[in-house]
């Protein structure tokens, strides 16, 4: 067997591919991923939006390895700028929490398999340490069987990823991914972020895949958190998936992305 391609240096800031033109849309992946994760749906919203997506903090070819949600998310915001912005889990944590600290900067939302965190603070407890012995686990064993380890789980289930995203997969570094746990998982939310949604601004669009119930019921909560506030949300089920929607139906999501984007007017 080869062995995983080696990931490039770490950037300063946090890597980023752009394509396309047109109104800006920002892409940030889940754990484990790197921006091309999502090129399926990239390369489709890339006809006619300006798209950029990036590797979080930890993954890919960006550093910043010991950077907790909120800085996460003023990289994010650094990186991309003024958009829409459309997370999927992990990337969905990083996107919310850039709505709620720089409203300014965050035109629309667009959250996938999403959470505001777990409301039990011995739950909380009980993931962060989880999430520990995981990222122990990643440090002793290493990226590839670490990656095969996590895509059996039952979230998982009946998911094919392509063999660009696995490569980029494996090629992340074991401390970016071990650090990425301990600092951004959801244990890391802590407290949880439900009191702070009536803050979200942009107009929110929540999607969780039609077989994921637990985020669907999560997604509503969401919904119903933002509205709260000034802000508009909907929540959206794509059918025969489940978490992961955007690699499960990357079509499905671009045409709910593009149609989120034009709904938001010039």
């Amino acid at each position: 067997m080869q062995p995983p391609p080696k990931a490039p240096p770490p950037a300063p800031g946090l890597h980023r591919v752009v394509v396309g033109s047109g109104p800006s849309i920002v892409l940030a992946h889940g754990f484990t991923q790197t921006h091309v994760s999502w090129e399926p749906a990239a390369i489709d919203l890339g006809v006619d939006h300006r798209v950029t997506s990036v590797d979080l903090p930890g993954h890919g070819a960006s550093g910043h390895d010991d950077a907790d949600l909120a800085t996460s998310a003023a990289l994010l915001g650094e990186a991309a700028g003024p958009a829409v912005y459309v997370g999927y889990s992990m990337g969905g944590r990083v996107a919310l929490r850039l709505a709620i600290d720089r409203p300014e900067l965050v035109r629309g939302l667009v959250l996938i398999g999403a959470t505001a965190g777990i409301d039990d603070a011995t739950e909380r407890a009980a993931r962060r340490a989880a999430d520990e012995v995981l990222a122990n686990r990643i440090e002793q064993d290493g990226v590839e069987r670490f990656v095969a380890r996590w895509l059996r789980q039952p979230l998982f289930a009946d998911l094919e990823i392509s063999a660009d995203d696995r490569a980029a997969r494996l090629a992340n570094r074991p401390e970016g991914l071990a650090r990425s746990l301990r600092h951004a998982g959801t244990g890391a939310m802590d407290p949880p972020w439900w009191d702070e949604l009536p803050g979200v601004h942009a107009p929110t669009l929540v999607v969780a895949g039609a077989l994921d119930a637990k985020f669907a019921t999560l997604g509503q909560r969401l919904v119903d958190g933002i509205r709260l506030g000034p802000g508009k949300a909907e929540l959206r089920l794509v059918d025969d998936v489940g978490h992961a929607a955007h690699l499960q139906a990357p079509a499905a999501i671009a045409r709910i992305v593009r149609a989120h984007v034009a709904g938001l007017g010039p």
